[in-house]
């Protein structure tokens, strides 16, 4: 159905099947899925402003932006359908994570053209909790609020979840807030930062996807059992492919998440490459739930850098630094070029007390076991590193060219 309606109604796939000759007629099971074509982020980006749109202008009642900072946005239009079955996507992922209408939302993301605030309030206030939307930034007043209002869930990304948390460690105000729960979203966080968070706060944490072509956050989240994040597959077909030779990978295997709009209207996507690195997890959740899962995101496709002809994902840093006694979990990556030779700095946040040179030593030797080479270590006291409100950058690539 969701085929035949974008040959019917968008121009954009229309022309796309017709330049290759695809017969819509033809395209009857999932395994037919395979006959049509990808859809990359640059051919949304050219179809800008409106050209993706599905719908009458009448059906239109709302756009929303890729967060990029880089080219020209991505614009997708939403139909009242597209809302309605966003907000029911956002209803469970809050009721995974245990939330009821009795609950009070703390929501720290963006609203305007970034689907994330909106995207949260939207299903917050479907399942009936009390919204506090406070929107980015303003620290001071967040923590004000989160006491006076007595938050009992709280919304953020995960590296201004950890600037909160250790906000309100620092003042020692754990003790006057009353948060039980965090959903942090919008970049990939490793297990270490996690367990900061939760440590520092007295929270369960739950891991929240999505993005802006696809809805938004909320098409698949983490259940208490922290085994996976549950995709709602009534609304969204996924694939996972390799990357290079784009064929779909065997069952538990690592690739690129490709998703398929089944139900949208103003902008239905085929096919799409999200470039996030995830895999399928076989079977179902002891948590009872019909909805399938893929593993947590563990990289993008496009954040992998080469050094030394070595492939360095951050998700293989975090996975280190989560087996080193005495490692903070914030850490950046400086790679230059020194002499036509290339240097990796590893800036590493460590807790007080630890012998500097022995935790280089084996900080140089996980480094070279388990990704390939071995960095000059420089490690600082925790808080040393910046702190983001929203999305923190961790590897910095200073090579020319």
């Amino acid at each position: 159905q969701q085929i035949k309606y974008v040959f019917d109604n968008s121009p954009f796939y229309r022309k796309k099947f017709l330049d290759i000759g695809i017969d819509v007629d033809e395209i009857k099971s999932l395994d037919d899925i395979k006959k049509l074509p990808f859809t990359t982020k640059d051919e949304l980006r050219e179809a800008y402003p409106l050209g993706l749109s599905s719908a009458d202008e009448e059906k239109i009642v709302r756009i929303h932006s890729s967060s990029g900072t880089t080219g020209t946005p991505v614009i997708i239009p939403y139909t009242q359908k597209d809302v309605d079955d966003w907000k029911e996507m956002m209803k469970r992922c809050y009721i995974l994570a245990g939330l009821t209408k009795k609950d009070r939302i703390q929501i720290t993301p963006g609203y305007g053209l970034w689907t994330a605030g909106i995207g949260f309030q939207l299903g917050a206030e479907y399942l009936g909790m009390m919204v506090i939307p406070m929107g980015p930034g303003n620290t001071e007043k967040q923590i004000q609020m989160m006491i006076d209002m007595q938050s009992t869930a709280i919304v953020a990304t995960s590296s201004y979840g950890l600037y909160l948390a250790e906000e309100i460690r620092k003042r020692n105000l754990k003790e006057k807030i009353n948060l039980k729960v965090g959903i942090f979203g919008s970049e990939r966080w490793g297990d270490k930062q996690r367990k900061m968070i939760e440590e520092y706060l007295s929270i369960e944490t739950f891991d929240i996807y999505g993005l802006t072509e696809v809805y938004g956050p909320g098409i698949a989240m983490d259940c208490k059992y922290h085994d996976g994040l549950h995709y709602f597959d009534d609304y969204l077909y996924f694939e996972i492919i390799n990357p290079e030779t784009g064929q779909e990978v065997n069952d538990g295997e690592y690739g690129e998440l490709v998703i398929t709009t089944l139900k949208k209207e103003g902008a239905p996507l085929i096919r799409y490459r999200t470039r996030d690195i995830t895999r399928k997890i076989i079977g179902r959740c002891q948590c009872g739930s019909p909805y399938p899962r893929i593993d947590r995101i563990v990289g993008r496709t496009d954040d992998m850098v080469k050094v030394k002809g070595v492939n360095i994902f951050p998700a293989q840093v975090d996975s280190l630094i989560k087996d080193i006694d005495g490692a903070f979990c914030e850490y950046q990556i400086i790679i230059e070029r020194v002499d036509s030779k290339e240097k990796v700095t590893l800036r590493l946040e460590i807790h007080d007390n630890m012998d500097s040179e022995t935790l280089k030593n084996i900080i140089r030797h996980e480094f070279k076991n388990r990704i390939g080479l071995s960095p000059d270590v420089e490690l600082l006291k925790i808080g040393e590193l910046p702190r983001s409100e929203k999305k923190t950058k961790r590897i910095f690539d200073m090579r020319e060219g």
